[in-house]
Order: structure tokens, then sequence, then C-alpha cells
């Protein structure tokens, strides 16, 4: 019986050694390509995958005189600090009303972008628009503040300046908390729409042009051909990048509402990035900030499994 078995076993160990000896063989083979390909994996290791262990703050008392190691084990009571703070629903719907707002106008406005620039023929002026409307995305968001406030400030603001001379009154653009969530979209979509549209370009360059002979010869118009040929040649890149969006829903960008933020428009302003700043490094409440995040990350992969499980309920592809 024990020979049978070990008889057995032989062919399972050959695998496993020929599979270690393939494996060794790709890796010599291969060497300089998995070279290039350390800085990258160390880059993870130790910005994304090591600094995991900080999540433990939130279930501790954490203090910089005792230590990681032997701060108090609090649980889950910084989490039901938080939510029964009574901040927490003005934070909750000022976070998710700019992240709904980013999802109805920004994410749409590269798509946009990207079907208008494929109808221009003229390489030159295309590849001229492409330049231009790519650098904002290198610009400080500081930058970008400081352009917002020579542009709309009621003291030689350029806009109020504009709006005097005709109408004789000036916008609190900067202080009425009405303007302080389309003025956040307007700075994302002249920063980064450009940017955008270089995935949806690449994925545009993809389609067969053969089809579009096919379909001029059928008769198909041009908004017949974008919407039978192109809009679904893209439809599995929006579907991955929607679902990517959906992991950031409370992740609305610390520096460019910082930015804007002041005491008049915190109310509409203040949102879960920003309140970890404040409570995490201006009051030093580490533990309550590090439980604040951790919230934010469940949400978000919870979002993203869940975005990713309805689009391939409806056939599309999704990110696994």
């Amino acid at each position: 019986m024990k020979q049978a078995t070990a008889q057995r076993d032989f062919p399972q160990t050959s695998k496993q050694a020929d599979h270690r000896t393939s494996f060794a063989a790709r890796l010599r083979r291969d060497k300089w390509l998995y070279l290039l390909l350390l800085p990258g994996l160390l880059y993870f290791l130790v910005f994304k995958y090591v600094p995991m262990w900080g999540v433990l703050l939130a279930f501790q008392n954490y203090q910089p005189f005792t230590g990681f190691l032997k701060s108090e084990w609090v649980g889950f009571e910084h989490f039901r600090l938080f939510f029964n703070n009574p901040e927490f629903f003005m934070l909750l719907r000022n976070t998710l009303l700019l992240s709904f707002y980013n999802l109805i106008f920004f994410f749409p406005a590269p798509i946009i972008l990207a079907l208008l620039l494929n109808e221009v023929r003229l390489s030159f002026f295309k590849r001229t628009i492409q330049t231009m409307i790519y650098v904002p995305h290198f610009i400080s968001m500081v930058i970008v503040a400081s352009l917002t406030y020579v542009f709309l400030t009621t003291e030689g603001g350029t806009v109020n300046e504009l709006l005097f001379q005709y109408t004789g009154n000036k916008i609190q653009f900067l202080s009425d908390p009405s303007w302080f969530r389309p003025i956040i979209i307007l700075q994302t979509i002249w920063k980064e729409c450009g940017w955008g549209t270089i995935i949806f370009l690449a994925a545009l360059s993809a389609v067969d042009v053969e089809q579009y002979e096919a379909a001029t010869i059928d008769g198909a118009n041009r908004w017949r051909q974008l919407w039978h040929i192109t809009l679904p040649a893209i439809r599995s890149t929006i579907v991955i990048l929607l679902i990517l969006r959906m992991g950031s829903v409370l992740d609305n960008g610390f520096e460019q509402i910082y930015l804007m933020l002041n005491p008049l428009n915190r109310s509409v302003g203040e949102v879960f990035d920003t309140y970890v700043y404040a409570m995490g490094i201006t009051q030093g409440a580490f533990s309550y900030s590090t439980a604040v995040g951790l919230f934010k990350s469940v949400v978000g992969v919870t979002l993203v499994l869940g975005t990713n499980w309805l689009a391939k309920k409806f056939g599309q592809s999704g990110l696994y």
C-alpha cells in the first residue's frame, strides 16, 4: 500500500519539480524584464502594503509616547464616536454630493471630448488641440486655486469686474456656499478632462476602419456610426473606468478642497478628506482619524466589488 501511494505521489512531485525548474528557467531568461518590474513592486510593497499595518491604530487609543505596540486597545470605540458625531451626516452629504456631481458632469466629459477629437481629420490641428488640453493636468492645484482667486475675488477679480461693469453688482463666488460645488467641478473638468481623453483615444484607435467604411456604404451618417460603432468599441473601457471611479466616491481629493475651503463655505465644503486632516494633524487624534480613513476605504472596496458584480450581471466585462 505504501509503495502504491509513493508511486501515485511521484508524478505530482515530478510535476512540482518541473514547475519550479521552468520558473527558474523563465526567471533566468527574462531577468532584465523582472529587473524592470522590481521598482514597481518595491513601490507598492513599501508605500501600499507595509503602511496597511497602520490601520490597527483605528482600534487603539494610540499615544506617540507609549508607541504602537503598547497603546491601549479600544476596539470599535472610535468608529462609534465617529458615527455618533453630529458632523458625520454633514460630511457624508458633502462628500456624496461632490462625488455625484463629478460622476454626472466630469466623468462623461473626457468621453465626449475624445469622441470629438476622434472626428477631427486634420492631424496637425488634432495634435495641437491634444497638447493644449493635456497641459492643465501638469499644473499644480495650488496654481489652479490661485488662478481661481484671481478671476473670482471681489477685490479686482476679472469676472467680478466685468459683472460690475455691465450689471453694477458683484457676486461672492468664493464665500457664497452655493457657488462652492460648481467651482470645484469646473476646476476638475478644466484640469483633468483633457488628460482623461488619453485612454479613450487609445481605445478608439483600435477600432477597425473597415467598419466605418462598411457603414458609410450602407448609408449610415456620422451619428449612426458614432452610436453603433464608436461607442460600443469603447464601452468596456467606460465600464472599467466607472468601476474604478466608484471606488473613490468618498475620496474627493484633499488638496483641492482644502485650498478652496474657508469658514464661510465650510458647511458645504468640509468633506472626509479635510476632516481627517483637521482631526489627525491639527488636533493629534491619530486613532480617530485613522478610523475615519478606514471607513472610507471599506466603503470604496465595497462599491468597487458591487459595481463590478453589477457590470458582469449586465453582460459587461468587469475588472476580474
